[in-house]
């Protein structure tokens, strides 16, 4: 029987190589993302390796175009076997006193909204489905654990993602939904292109960090998925050996 997954953000970066590496391991992948053409991308990217992505437009901040995705997804495959929480947005690294209510309610929205959205979708479609169960994995990042300076939505958001990881465990447990969260630092993707020319630390001081190949991220997220369903890794850090997270400030 074949897998099905769902990864939202799945337009670029962490996502769309993530999304591939599971069509490797032959997953059905539908790809979740605001933007077709970026979507379109993924799946063509897959195309060149003879791989299917399945592009579904929708914003995970808004619980009707998340309930569409999910019924789709009943509708094609009967199915849902992994959900990676990947979308995520950042506001403009401002002082927290500048931003507005609007930029923090975007990256509220996208960041923790959505994920919670989808998490509720998933859960629904895997308590109910033979086999029952399934894998939900949240993209949480470094800044689950340190923030970057100006950076409030976002660390809070990724804070929180923490939580609802542990919530998402402890409540799927009785249904054979296992939930982990894998925490990234500094995978080289269009997100992070200012690291090669120096980004603000806490010292105050503007500096180059090495970043590592987002392939390396997406293996791990094949790991997490690959396991059977008593097994869950519950929490990883995949991260530039050498970037100023341990120590940082």
């Amino acid at each position: 029987m074949t897998k099905v997954a769902v990864v939202t953000g799945g337009g670029s970066g962490i996502g769309r190589a993530a999304a591939i590496a599971l069509a490797r391991e032959g997953y059905d992948v539908v790809v979740v993302g605001r933007r077709l053409d970026r979507l379109e991308e993924s799946v063509s990217l897959a195309g060149q390796e003879n791989l299917r992505l399945i592009a579904v437009p929708a914003d995970v901040g808004d619980l009707a175009s998340v309930q569409s995705v999910f019924a789709g997804v009943k509708a094609q495959f009967g199915r849902l076997d992994v959900l990676f929480n990947n979308a995520g947005t950042t506001a403009p690294a401002i002082p927290m006193e500048d931003l507005s209510i609007e930029q923090w309610n975007r990256v509220v929205e996208t960041n923790l909204t959505g994920a919670f959205l989808c998490t509720q979708q998933a859960f629904k479609l895997m308590k109910s489905q033979d086999p029952r169960g399934g894998r939900i994995i949240n993209n949480g990042s470094i800044s689950a654990h340190a923030p970057r300076p100006n950076s409030a939505p976002y660390t809070a958001t990724k804070h929180a993602m923490t939580g609802l990881t542990k919530s998402t465990s402890l409540d799927g447990r009785p249904y054979d939904i296992a939930c982990g969260q894998i925490d990234i630092g500094n995978a080289a993707t269009d997100l992070t292109e200012p690291m090669n020319v120096g980004v603000p630390q806490a010292s105050g001081a503007i500096e180059v960090e090495p970043r590592i190949d987002v392939e390396h991220v997406a293996r791990a997220v094949v790991f997490m998925a690959s396991l059977p369903l008593d097994a869950n890794v519950q929490f990883v850090t995949v991260m530039a050996t050498k970037m100023p997270f341990i120590g940082r400030g």
